[in-house]
């Protein structure tokens, strides 16, 4: 059967799995119609198509599993079904269960029966729950069943159940894939799966892991999101695999205490030496453990029948990807979205000079914000994104970069020549690197732009030379106390969320507290101002009107051919935080489009007070 003649069907296709899939069957040409619960979801689904690179949407259909119909639409010429949809969700009372993934399974089989061109219903299932018996349940076997697994977990298993004996009794050509724990794309990382797996994840990124669960024979599988979409696409085209159970993962995924010291590692993070046994692990309380207790299940020395899969996949050309390889990049994707509450946008990690850094905004861009303390690079997301062609990078050490003070050097090195950065805009300690950056590769950095360049206002209040003080109080600063010291204003506690989390994580505190004192120190003062001095290249100056330069400041930018100095009515030490808007305007009107040649003098001028409009 070739792709023209094949139309598919996906319900589900708005979750994970179901998105991978759509996006792998449009990539082989394969019409598809998705059956969707609102047009919102199918919005949703064309959008994440269209920014992964297929712009042709499938067909919108509605699902209602509760009708007799199913599916809002034509369906006659429907050649395959894949049945994506239920619920991945702990908490569930046992009605709630099996009303989602039990109910919708024999819908679907209803309605597949129906279908007079259908080739093959692909079922997800899942590797601890697939290969059940399909023999009619009693209630009693129902009630034991939920109450050892819980109510997710069993109502799976009963799904798997129902699905065969069903689809037998209607004669529905059918196969089952019982993925394992479905991580990232195996190119990008990609995920929006924060369940399971991620959430011990995101405890190594945070630090916040108590013990390793678990021991060398503790086996949590994992697959790629893409390779498991191709293996699907793949069933309907092969009649061996009718009447088939498949269960795609990699054998050679490492033991738990594996996976997670790999995790540590790329973290540049501690794996806590402790290990916890599995069965001690189930008679804590949830109250210790911070786990629900249907997860635990899934922390088993079980293994799984691969063979069949393998084969297939052996007689279709399908290679799985590296398994490491995926780890570590679904690890970088989940912290880059801060495990889903930073969602969208563009956000990565790099590796300029070897230093893990995170980068949002637009790769590659010649404007590049270095940020200052103790805030970090999505406290910029604002002014980057009102912005063109500009992106903000965490400094060595701090935000959600690794490294230290140590790494800058080589770091600014890699980033100038390696990068593209032509155009520094430094913020507070980031305007140091900035200088730094310029008196050391003065050809290549074509621009400077510092906001509220601490070497050229009042030195800090003394409190903050003591760095073990400091490093008391940021570690354990609140959203709403940050908000208040930096800005004077509670209001601003959501936009400095992610900088108090990091604060919390590492060594990040320690660091921004021994920068924060070193800021008053005369001779780190005298030689950036000594070095922007000698800099050659055009210079812009902002500062909010409540943080204003030093009269000595002032004197030595007098002294300079190339700066623009632009002062913000009402803004602070932090204008990025309080005048997001204005910062981008200025920035961007006395951008001089770095590489293009531009030599341009401007005039010295202060703009009139701008008000905060955002």
């Amino acid at each position: 059967m070739s792709a023209t003649e094949r139309h598919a069907l996906v319900l589900g296709a708005s979750g994970f799995i179901g998105r991978h899939l759509v996006l792998a069957l449009g990539q082989a040409g394969v019409r598809v119609s998705t059956a969707s619960r609102s047009h919102d979801a199918y919005r949703h689904l064309a959008r994440w198509l269209g920014e992964h690179g297929h712009d042709h949407a499938p067909a919108d259909l509605r699902v209602d599993f509760t009708e007799p119909s199913l599916i809002e639409g034509d369906c006659d010429d429907v050649t395959e079904i894949y049945n994506c949809a239920g619920a991945y969700r702990f908490g569930m009372s046992a009605d709630e269960a099996r009303r989602a993934n039990v109910d919708t399974v024999r819908a679907v089989v209803a309605f597949a029966a129906r279908l007079p061109h259908l080739r093959r219903l692909v079922q997800v299932s899942g590797y601890r729950v697939g290969g059940q018996d399909p023999a009619r349940w009693s209630e009693e076997r129902r009630r034991e069943t939920y109450r050892s697994l819980g109510a997710y977990e069993a109502s799976r298993v009963e799904a798997d159940a129902v699905f065969q004996a069903a689809a037998e009794r209607l004669g529905v050509p059918w196969s089952i894939v019982n993925p394992a724990s479905v991580i990232g794309d195996s190119a990008t990382g990609e995920s929006d799966q924060y369940l399971g797996l991620a959430s011990s994840v995101k405890d190594i990124w945070q630090g916040s892991l108590a013990a390793v669960p678990g021991n060398e024979r503790t086996f949590v599988p994992v697959v790629a999101a893409d390779y498991l979409a191709r293996f699907m696409t793949l069933l309907p085209l092969d009649v061996a695999t009718e009447g088939t159970a498949y269960w795609p993962l990699d054998d050679d995924t490492p033991p738990l205490p594996g996976l997670l010291a790999l995790v540590a590692e790329h973290y540049r993070t501690e794996l806590p030496r402790a290990r916890i046994p599995v069965p001690l692990l189930k008679r804590l309380p949830q109250r210790l453990t911070k786990a629900d207790p249907e997860t635990l299940t899934f922390l088993s020395s079980d293994r799984y029948p691969t063979d069949s899969a393998q084969v297939f996949a052996a007689r279709h050309g399908l290679a799985m990807p590296d398994t490491t390889t995926t780890i570590r990049r679904w690890a970088d994707h989940l912290a880059a979205h801060r495990f889903g509450d930073a969602p969208t946008g563009g956000r990565r990690f790099t590796a300029p000079g070897g230093v893990r850094t995170f980068e949002l905004g637009e790769p590659g861009a010649p404007t590049v914000v270095l940020p200052g303390l103790p805030v970090n690079a999505d406290t910029w997301a604002p002014v980057v994104t009102a912005m063109d062609d500009a992106r903000a990078v965490d400094l060595p050490g701090l935000g959600m970069s690794a490294g230290g003070r140590d790494d800058w050097p080589s770091w600014l090195t890699a980033l100038v020549s390696e990068t593209g950065a032509r155009h520094l805009v430094g913020h507070s300690v980031g305007a140091a690197v900035a200088v730094e950056a310029a008196a050391a590769h003065p050809r290549a950095v074509e621009q400077l732009t510092l906001v509220s360049p601490f070497f050229l206002q009042a030195p800090p209040a003394y409190v903050a030379k003591w760095a073990p003080l400091t490093r008391r109080y940021l570690s354990r600063a609140t959203p709403r106390s940050l908000a208040e010291r930096l800005t004077g204003n509670a209001a601003h506690a959501t936009a400095l969320r992610s900088s108090a989390a990091d604060l919390r994580r590492g060594a990040i505190a320690a660091t921004t507290s021994r920068l924060l004192a070193a800021t008053a120190k005369p001779q780190w003062r005298a030689d950036l101002r000594a070095e922007l001095k000698r800099y050659p290249g055009r210079v812009h100056v902002i500062v909010g009107a409540r943080d204003p330069l030093t009269r000595e400041g002032r004197a030595l930018l007098d002294t300079l051919p190339h700066v623009t100095v632009t002062v913000i009515a009402d803004a602070g030490h932090h204008p990025q935080l309080t005048h997001p808007q204005d910062v981008a305007q200025t920035i961007a009107e006395h951008n001089a489009s770095p590489g293009s040649g531009e030599s341009r003098r401007p005039t010295k001028v202060t703009p009139p007070a701008r008000r905060n409009t955002a």
